[in-house]
């Protein structure tokens, strides 16, 4: 290695070692502690598996983790479809003031994640903003119910949550576009739709595949939304855990179902990858 390798090395390896033991540490805690057993309020050191096996055991358990999976993929789907014509318009129709434009779209996320969440209940409920305007315009006579405690509430109110966090991604994937590719299209005689499809869709790709996968893995774990917006239809794995490690008190048993559940996501982003790719060859 030259010098100026040798002393980048070291003036990160602090930093480097700091962010691998701070990612590390908690899932190997994890992992010793889902091989422990409780009783009350004491922890048992030892190697069992009886916590996967309860997860297995219990039909639910495998049930709420299918669903948080599915609502995950449908609020990915949902929030990168809402985010890719915000980030084609800042990219290709906005000329100045781009910053100004980035800084509005993700005004609304300097607020708490509880609030904006509450927002959504008051908004969905059954008193709420929509019911009240469609009575007073006289769409409806009684409140609608179906709008709150269910999973289509859930994967509203998450595909909002992280709106920005797909935008971005999407965005500067689009802003990297060589504009000549697109005049080059325009000038052989393709039509504006068919060089989205052809030029720019393609090319973005990788800002539409980090998005929807910056919006998947953390929200399958998500419990606020599910506990104020879904209800007991709504409910998903990570409330799960949070009433393993609360009022079920049993944290060997939410640290196994945690374990497994980060093994799924896991397995479900590689699948996911492997299709991308597969995809990728064929149009290649």
């Amino acid at each position: 290695m030259t010098r100026d390798t040798k002393r980048s090395l070291t003036l990160l390896s602090p930093t480097l070692v700091l962010l691998l033991l701070a990612l590390t540490l908690p899932i190997l805690m994890l992992i010793v502690l889902s091989f422990w057993t409780q009783v009350g309020m004491n922890l048992t050191p030892g190697f069992t598996l009886e916590n996967y096996e309860t997860f297995f055991d219990r039909r639910i358990f495998p049930v709420l983790l299918q669903r948080s999976i599915e609502n995950s993929a449908m609020v990915a789907v949902l929030t990168v479809l809402l985010a890719y014509p915000a980030a084609y318009f800042i990219a290709f129709r906005v000329q100045k003031r781009k910053i100004l434009w980035l800084i509005l779209i993700t005004l609304p996320f300097w607020t708490s994640y509880l609030l904006r969440i509450f927002a959504w209940k008051v908004i969905l409920g059954y008193n709420g903003v929509i019911n009240s305007g469609f009575i007073s315009i006289g769409l409806i006579e009684e409140p609608l119910t179906f709008l709150l405690n269910n999973r289509g509430a859930v994967v509203i109110t998450l595909a909002h949550a992280w709106a920005a966090f797909a935008i971005l991604p999407i965005y500067v994937s689009l802003e990297k576009i060589d504009r000549s590719l697109l005049e080059a299209a325009a000038d052989l005689g393709e039509s504006p739709l068919w060089s989205f499809l052809r030029v720019t869709l393609p090319l973005s790709l990788p800002g539409v595949i980090a998005s929807a996968l910056l919006v998947f893995i953390p929200t399958v774990g998500d419990y606020v939304a599910p506990n104020l917006v879904g209800g007991t239809n709504g409910l998903m794995i990570g409330n799960l855990v949070q009433t393993q490690f609360g009022r079920g008190n049993n944290w060997p048993l939410g640290a196994a179902i945690s374990i497994i559940s980060m093994i799924a996501i896991t397995g479900v982003v590689c699948v996911f990858l492997l299709l991308v790719h597969q995809m990728k060859k064929k149009l290649a």
